[in-house]
């Protein structure tokens, strides 16, 4: 009488395979590693680094006062690698530049604030270009050596604190030096310090005219305090900049930080793919450090 053979081997294979791929799947699928987004500090890919660039191409910028020594470095490097090419670049603010964007007066703004919604409808779109810090500044000559916090430094802008007692200065009346409406710092600035309130209309806030960095620089004085991006003010012997919670602009958690961006109406043209092409490449980024 023949005696039943068992499964093939081949059988027993295949079961040990499953239950190694099963255990697998248990251990490592089932809760899969989290992905780590590490934004990075400029938009990459909107348009590539050209190869060459047609002489006699020239792009046109306006808008914000933060971002002049940005265009300049930029337009030095951009120039230099592309003989024969022409980047012409004034600065009115950066709803001034937008404006003149959409009224076909130039190629780019230069902004730095993030499009509106309105905008982006007209057909507008944008590329982070660097990251920024909004520095808060005294006159040099200006007798409170001290840094603020958070929280004063909203109370400040608010119109809450009005004398430079309330923040372990002498007794004083603070001036409060604005900037208008329509630069992208002042946006920036209610943004990220006031959480989006309006600034105070004290007696002692005073809104310049004109968005522009110099003037409010020398309507500091011995009393007043003010804000501008800090590559302007980093090397400025006239103004003094304020530590905010401890911490200097150029440290890595600083809280007033933001994107700077160009702006383009889309379908961009051949000489607004190159240049922000090269400002999104190392190179243009390399150029910017180089600038600052």
């Amino acid at each position: 009488m023949s005696q039943k053979s068992g499964p093939p081997p081949i059988v027993f294979i295949l079961l040990f395979l499953g239950l190694i791929g099963g255990g697998y799947w248990w251990f490592f699928m089932r809760n899969p590693a989290p992905i780590v987004n590490n934004s990075p500090t400029v938009t990459p890919g909107a348009f590539p680094l050209p190869g060459t660039v047609a002489s006699g191409t020239t792009v046109k910028i306006d808008g914000s006062t933060s971002m002049v020594t940005i265009n300049q470095s930029l337009k030095n490097g951009f120039e230099k690698q592309f003989p024969g090419t022409k980047v012409e670049a004034v600065a009115n603010g950066t709803d001034k530049g937008i404006q003149a964007l959409l009224a076909g007066k130039v190629e780019i703004a230069a902004a730095s604030r993030p499009l509106t919604a309105q905008e982006q409808s007209q057909g507008l779109k944008d590329v982070i270009v660097t990251q920024d810090a909004i520095a808060l500044m005294v006159g040099t000559a200006n007798p409170f050596k001290q840094g603020l916090t958070s929280s004063q430094i909203s109370d400040i802008f608010l119109g809450k604190i009005n004398n430079w007692s309330a923040v372990g200065g002498p007794s004083a009346t603070m001036r409060v030096i604005n900037r208008p409406a329509i630069s992208g710092t002042h946006q920036g600035f209610k943004e990220l310090v006031l959480k989006g309130a309006n600034f105070g209309t004290t007696p002692n806030i005073r809104t310049l005219p004109r968005d522009a960095t110099t003037p409010l620089i020398q309507a500091l004085g011995t009393d007043g305090i003010g804000y501008a991006t800090f590559a302007q003010v980093a090397n400025q012997t006239q103004a003094r900049v304020l530590s905010v919670d401890g911490l200097t602009p150029d440290a890595s958690n600083y809280p007033y930080q933001r994107s700077l961006y160009y702006v383009y109406k889309d379908p961009a043209s051949a000489g607004v793919q190159a240049l922000l092409g090269y400002a999104t490449s190392p190179q243009g980024q390399q150029a910017l450090t180089l600038g600052n």
